[in-house]
């Protein structure tokens, strides 16, 4: 039986050269919306609505009870909204059973290209170890699709696509430069994924807002081992 077929798309802006209509896509964006969201679905949030635009992200937090709005543009809290887009503002007694508006400047922005995958799960560092065993099982077509950093490449997102690939390639079928770039890298990396990581361009742009503790948090594996799916538009923990 032939092995589903896995690829690394580095950035949005080459996204229309991959067919997604019968894969499963991997939503990366390590800094930090797919870590936040880890984070969020597994303190305890009810919901998270991936919203891309801000002006409908605080529209909606009118909508909805019991909601936070929350996000960021280049990497600050975006105004208007209550809440910025760190794993680490969500502790189980503030997140617990409420819904999670949020808007990213890369993360939520790709999970809305996507919307003709076969299915949209996110995955980051944090969850990793849920992503890796839900792919084996699902026996799809992959695509691991990085956020980057407005369309242009970032080391973070593509450590963790190699991440994956080094997990489970054996489940797989791999014919994929980018995949085998970013494995590489990832392998490199590994034993000391945080230090590796702060020779990036994101973290010396996030690091201008003192925001070190949160991209060393996120490179915690497994830190919030949760399987996150998009569902009827609603990002839910399965």
């Amino acid at each position: 039986m032939a092995l589903p077929k896995i690829e690394t798309c580095l950035s949005p802006s080459l996204l229309h050269l991959y067919d997604i209509k019968d894969s499963i896509v991997v939503i990366i964006d390590v800094f930090r919306a797919t870590s936040t969201i880890a984070a969020a679905l597994h303190q305890g949030a009810k919901e998270i609505l991936p919203v891309d635009d801000v002006d409908r992200c605080i529209e909606l937090g009118t909508q909805i009870e019991n909601s936070i709005t929350a996000g960021e543009r280049d990497g600050k809290v975006a105004p208007g909204l209550q809440h910025g887009n760190s794993p680490l503002e969500y502790p189980r007694t503030f997140i617990e059973n409420k819904t999670l508006v949020l808007t990213t400047t890369n993360g939520t922005r790709l999970l809305h290209m996507c919307s003709e995958a076969n299915e949209i799960i996110t995955g980051s560092f944090l969850n990793l170890g849920a992503v890796c065993d839900y792919l084996i099982a699902q026996k799809k077509p992959v695509l691991l699709a990085c956020a980057s950093w407005k369309d242009r490449y970032n080391l973070e997102d593509s450590l963790f696509a190699g991440a994956v690939y080094d997990t489970i390639g054996d489940h797989f079928e791999m014919n994929c430069d980018s995949t085998r770039a970013a494995t590489h890298l990832y392998r490199q990396a590994k034993n000391n994924l945080y230090e590796f990581i702060q020779d990036s361009s994101h973290f010396l742009r996030l690091s201008k807002f003192g925001l070190q503790y949160d991209m060393e948090y996120c490179c915690k594996i497994n830190q919030h081992n949760v399987l996150v799916k998009l569902v009827d538009g609603k990002l839910i923990r399965q």
